[in-house]
């Protein structure tokens, strides 16, 4: 069990700590509270300083499809990493009813998208923190402003990436500071829930049963899912024994097994190109909701079930998109950006293997769609920035990062540098990156130094032109491909 501030640091050691921080505090705590973020360039005020989560217990209580927001109750312990006189959490769509830190009630206020704590003592630099909030959590949408909880035609999902977790609930909303998960939810017998991670117990009072279930590898915040509505689960085993559970509508079980089915093969074949697969169970969420994306969500990842259902989407299509999200499980999920800027990792990686994946099962030539993406490349870069320096997303919307230039985009990095070091070498790079920063986060430099290493030469000139660069450098290997300029263009 995690050790209360009162319990760490000895009595008379916290009198003096206290005692000699008061005139700060009365000083800092006149001062009017403001939003804070930990400077990421795309979304300067997401996340926040000053402390380091350890773990998430989320409670969610929902009474039913009446349009009313959730009850809820977060508490998060977390290490401070300064002195701290206020502690600034990301949450933006709910209301807060009470707060307490350490067991003692806390005053608090909001500013901006930040819930600003003010704890009864201050909390010193190393202190052990665990601050609880009780609030709502309301699935209605913001006008022009998407994620957070999703409505499903029969209960609730989640999408949060990348800035609508704290849309959910209270939190340091940025991928850089990962951390385990704890979920409750409590919901009408006719309802199921599942979350992400492993089941943990079920009680029923009442009519109204709980379900728990807890993470064993630590999670960014925009990964999170609970999905809840009148679903079956079904259960089934992948390689090497992994407990797989797909969460589909209770009516459409039958329709959607034989893509269920294909869960376990498809990661096979991702473990046979980078490894094991890095955590403790996985499965599909397919849901009766438009989103207008899937999305990765850790161990559970998010599918809208007409991707399914729709006979003009050919199956081989359908499948590289399933192993798309599954690979994100690696690249995205296991090794999860430090910046937002990084993004071109995640989207990368699992546009390239759905691409390898339809070049080695359904004939689909990566080559081919390379040198498509090649010649939009340009016009990808002009419209939403290099790879991995795109252009800021309109504020507010979350999926205004996620241009071609960080999916097809990104690939083709991936794919030019397969040219430039060998097939052998960019296998031996991939297998590496997911093992040295498995369950952590990393950067676009990180990779670099990674490749050169590999590659046993320096790569940063490489990386410099294909990942800033605003045009497009020449590809190893095909001196004959070339941009192909905008229609308008290319009529003049």
């Amino acid at each position: 069990m995690p050790l209360s501030l009162g319990s760490r640091v000895p009595r008379r050691l916290k009198a003096t700590l206290l005692a000699s921080a008061v005139s700060v505090c009365l000083v800092a705590v006149s001062a009017p509270a403001e939003p804070l973020g930990v400077g990421d360039r795309l979304f300067p005020h997401l996340g926040n300083p000053g402390y380091d989560v350890s773990s998430y217990d989320l409670s969610f209580t929902y009474a039913g499809d009446n349009g009313k927001p959730l009850q809820a109750v977060t508490t998060i312990d977390a290490w401070a990493t300064e002195d701290l006189e206020r502690v600034n959490l990301d949450f933006a769509h709910g209301t807060v009813d009470a707060v307490e830190v350490d067991g003692l009630p806390a005053e608090f206020t909001t500013a901006g998208e930040d819930l600003v704590v003010t704890p009864k003592f201050p909390l010193p630099q190393g202190s052990w923190m665990r601050v609880t909030v009780h609030h709502t959590s309301d699935p209605v949408s913001e006008k022009g402003r998407d994620g957070g909880w999703v409505r499903t035609t029969d209960g609730l999902a989640m999408a949060n990436q990348a800035d609508a977790a704290h849309l959910v609930f209270p939190c340091n909303d940025h991928p850089s500071d990962k951390a385990m998960f704890t979920f409750h939810v409590t919901a009408p017998d006719e309802y199921t829930a599942v979350t992400n991670g492993l089941p943990a117990g079920v009680t029923r009072t009442g009519g109204t049963t709980t379900w728990t279930y807890r993470t064993l590898h630590p999670m960014a915040t925009e990964l999170a899912q609970v999905s809840i509505g009148r679903s079956t689960v079904v259960h089934r085993t992948g390689p090497h024994g992994l407990p797989l559970r797909d969460v589909v509508p209770a009516e459409d079980r039958e329709l959607l097994e034989p893509w269920l089915a294909r869960t376990p093969d498809q990661i096979a074949w991702m473990e046979s190109k980078v490894g094991t697969y890095p955590f403790e169970t996985y499965g599909v969420l397919m849901a009766s909701a438009a989103t207008g994306f899937e999305l990765e969500t850790q161990t559970l990842s998010l599918f809208e079930k007409k991707l399914f259902t729709e006979p003009a989407y050919p199956r081989w299509y359908v499948e590289s998109i399933m192993v798309h999200e599954l690979s994100h499980q690696w690249f995205g999920d296991s090794v999860s950006p430090r910046t937002w800027s990084d993004v071109w990792l995640n989207e990368g990686h699992a546009t390239w293997y759905e691409a390898l994946y339809a070049d080695e099962k359904a004939k689909k030539p990566l080559e081919t769609r390379m040198k498509a993406a090649y010649g939009a490349s340009d016009r990808w870069r002009e419209s939403g920035g290099p790879p991995a320096l795109p252009k800021s997303p309109r504020p507010g919307l979350k999926i205004g990062v996620f241009r071609a230039n960080v999916y097809d985009g990104a690939a083709l990095v991936l794919y030019a540098l397969r040219q430039e070091i060998g097939k052998p070498d960019f296998e031996r790079l991939e297998r590496a990156w997911v093992r040295a920063h498995r369950d952590g986060t990393a950067t676009t430099a990180d990779f670099e130094r990674l490749a050169s290493g590999i590659a046993g030469r320096d790569l940063s000139g490489f990386f410099q032109a294909w990942l800033y660069g605003e045009k497009t450098p020449p590809m190893p290997g095909h001196p004959d491909w070339k941009p192909v300029p905008p229609p308008e263009t290319a009529k003049k």
